[in-house]
């Protein structure tokens, strides 16, 4: 599709996009755009880290010794 683009018309094309909309709301496009993926990659490594953290505990068991519920009827 965007093999038959060559060097020159891309430049044409950047040149009118920068016509339209300006430098400024180019710029802030660029670091929207670069906020996005520096966000998205924090959120990844965040998400590994979780996922690690769930498989070391992986061959625990849950302790139910001490819930809630048979704290009160301790109580009682």
């Amino acid at each position: 599709m965007l093999s038959g683009i060559s060097w020159p018309q891309l430049l044409i094309v950047l040149v009118i996009v920068l016509a339209i909309f300006g430098t400024k709301r180019f710029r802030s496009l660029g670091s929207d755009l670069g906020n996005a993926v520096k966000g998205f990659r924090s959120a990844m490594t965040d998400a590994e880290e979780v996922k690690d953290q769930l498989s070391d505990n992986k061959g625990e068991d849950a302790n139910f010794d001490n819930t809630p519920v048979e704290e009160n009827h301790k109580d009682a």
